[in-house]
């Protein structure tokens, strides 16, 4: 079987521009969670006031300014992670043969502003005034699209969108490509930007997001027995994947090989996770993977008191009880939950915990949950010896996946 390996990382978040700034600050236990600015929330008489937002972001950075209207937002964040990977992960065009070079796209909502934008003025202005950009910008696929005609890759290009699962499948189906010789190399790109009114009173109306108004840098506490809800993010990660001869042949800097990756379905409720789920796809990694040590796992750890719970169980039955596990932490208190985009931005930091042998705490965890009695490194970074690591991504709708990556 062909062997998938790393060669090149993005990401942008709440918490930083770029891989190196974001990860120092998840380690630094610094939270990104602050009132929404994106859109004016309180005036709109939302319930939900806070989020994490990149911050001081200028799209014309990533392309031409007669070009933004364009795209939407969760566009333009993953044309900058793509641009960070691209860079990263150093080719020289000579070595890159264009129609080996395929996209997998991910977002769990896509243009979610430009359906809102375009909604009201259909409302308001009538039908010919809707934009001639609207329904490109807001495609899902579209993500792909862009970063493809940015970097000329003529490969397969393809879209995951599934929920907050979606960066994590957009992993795994670029593996697949690799693996079944469809191409030598894939990007992967996963972003999400629905920080808008109907995003956050969506989520608000399913009680699914904190309230915590008042102390938004401790509104996302994963484990933590206050938890009351997520807090919605917004970023984008990128991560270069390439055939392991391919990748040694050029010289490139290997960052982890993908070892295992599993997907599964709970077939039990739309929004509600079940045990058997997570766990059966995990299973299936760690199968994939020929049942290595898992020396970390980075946690979907959402901060809701169902998922956390939930996926603390599924720990304890896939390695054999409390005392087996190994550190399991969430960066969902750093970056707020990312959707579509989480998977890819925590698969970037378990590759830079494996790489730096540090690994990022879980942030606001005061109150112990008996439900959430794991080592969750709280508060503070830990250094430690990584080889082996796994991510995990459960989404809505009862949609999982897990990757492993061990350390060459």
């Amino acid at each position: 079987m062909r062997r998938v390996v790393v060669t090149g990382m993005g990401m942008i978040n709440a918490v930083g521009h770029n891989k190196e700034e974001s990860f120092k600050a998840m380690c630094d236990g610094v939270s990104g969670i602050d009132r929404i600015t994106l859109f004016d929330a309180e005036a709109e008489g939302q319930g939900v006031l806070i989020a994490g937002e990149v911050k001081d972001f200028d799209p014309t950075t990533v392309m031409a300014a007669k070009e933004v209207k364009k795209a939407d937002r969760f566009i333009q964040l993953g044309l900058k992670a793509a641009q960070e990977a691209m860079e990263d992960a150093a080719f020289n065009e000579i070595e890159i043969e264009y129609e080996r070079f395929g996209v997998a796209a991910a977002s769990g909502i896509g243009g979610l502003p430009a359906i809102e934008k375009n909604s009201i003025v259909l409302e308001t202005r009538g039908p010919r005034r809707i934009s001639p950009f609207f329904i490109p910008s807001a495609l899902v696929n579209m993500l792909g699209g862009f970063v493809s005609i940015e970097h000329g890759l003529k490969g397969p290009n393809v879209a995951a969108v599934t929920a907050c699962a979606a960066g994590t499948h957009s992993i795994s189906e670029a593996a697949k490509t690799i693996i079944c010789n469809g191409a030598d190399r894939m990007l992967v790109v996963a972003a999400e930007s629905a920080v808008t009114g109907v995003g956050i009173g969506g989520f608000a109306s399913m009680k699914a997001l904190s309230t915590r108004n008042d102390d938004p840098k401790t509104a996302s506490r994963p484990f933590d027995a206050e938890r009351d809800g997520f807090v919605m993010g917004e970023g984008a990660a990128a991560l270069v994947l390439e055939e392991y001869d391919a990748a040694v042949a050029r010289g490139a800097k290997i960052y982890g090989e993908l070892i295992g990756f599993g997907e599964s379905g709970d077939a039990s409720h739309i929004t509600s996770p079940s045990m058997d789920g997570p766990l059966r796809a995990m299973k299936a990694a760690m199968t994939m993977a020929g049942t290595p040590k898992i020396d970390y796992v980075n946690a979907h750890g959402t901060s809701t008191p169902t998922n956390d719970k939930n996926e603390t169980a599924a720990l304890k039955e896939l390695f054999g009880g409390k005392e087996n596990c190994p550190p399991v932490t969430s960066t969902k208190g750093q970056t707020g939950h990312c959707l579509g985009a989480a998977g890819g931005i925590e698969a970037v930091v378990c590759l830079m915990a494996m790489q730096e042998g540090i690994i990022p705490p879980t942030i606001n965890y005061i109150n112990p949950d008996e439900n959430c009695d794991l080592d969750i490194v709280p508060n503070a970074a830990r250094k430690a010896e990584l080889n082996i690591v796994m991510s995990n991504s459960f989404g809505f709708g009862g949609t999982n996946g897990v990757v492993i990556f061990k350390k060459l």
